[in-house]
């Protein structure tokens, strides 16, 4: 799936771009013929080996200014490559579909991220997140975060999408390595229960890393030895159960 994580214009990371992706025509001109090159040189590779994901999370983008871009960088791609799966974020880092696009025969990404005090507890990048109670599962707020308030939050209004004949998925979901091993696992089986439910594809942020299922840097789990890496058999066993 190759996706532009740093567009021409956007980056949900710093440091920002000159040019703004959602605003100034000049850069969607640039960003859609990086989609177009990008189509004509893979046209002939399958959608089962190669997908186009457009752009990683836009963030506080109005939806009539994403779709004006998306739409434009799928023309764009299906003047070389008419049948290329094609897949837009969802909007607000990928937790609002975006249905203006449903007539676009494209899939749209969400995101598996909820709630930020379980999944980001003392992540360095995210403001007073090192200073949050350290999480349990379910979360205990006013209202309680369980698995029935992740369905309502994260997955009907996506399954409302699907009706209108747009495919989804997940495209990231992972807890930071400083949440209890044993919360995140729970949590985890949660989500993953209500996307196999939904029918829903997902892919783990990362798979190596500090989010993931190797070397992932735990204090609180027995890794176990995998050539150079240290892997985390009990997270690598529940993934496989779905």
């Amino acid at each position: 799936c190759l996706n532009f994580h740093r567009a021409p214009g956007y980056c949900v990371s710093p440091p920002g771009e000159a040019l703004d992706l959602w605003n100034d025509q000049e850069a969607a001109d640039i960003f859609a013929a990086h989609w177009r090159h990008f189509a004509a040189r893979y046209r002939d590779i399958h959608n089962a080996r190669l997908s186009f994901n457009l752009v990683n999370e836009p963030a506080n983008v109005d939806e009539a200014s994403y779709a004006k871009v998306v739409r434009q960088v799928v023309k764009a791609i299906r003047e070389s490559d008419p049948a290329r799966l094609i897949i837009a974020d969802g909007r607000r880092w990928g937790i609002i579909p975006c249905h203006t696009l449903a007539d676009m025969d494209i899939a749209q990404s969400t995101r598996g991220y909820t709630p930020m005090l379980l999944t980001h507890y003392q992540a360095e990048w995210v403001p007073t997140a090192t200073m949050w109670p350290e999480p349990r599962w379910p979360l205990e707020l006013i209202p309680r975060y369980d698995q029935a308030r992740l369905k309502k939050r994260r997955v009907d209004k996506w399954k409302k999408l699907e009706t209108l004949g747009v495919g989804v998925h997940v495209g990231e979901f992972g807890s930071y390595n400083k949440t209890p091993h044993d919360v995140t696992l729970a949590w985890m089986r949660d989500y993953l229960e209500l996307w196999q439910n939904a029918g829903w594809g997902w892919a783990l942020w990362n798979l190596r890393g500090p989010f993931g299922l190797l070397d992932s840097q735990r204090a609180d789990v027995p890794y176990e030895t995998l050539g150079k890496h240290q892997l985390d058999r009990a997270m690598l066993e529940l993934l496989k159960n779905f």
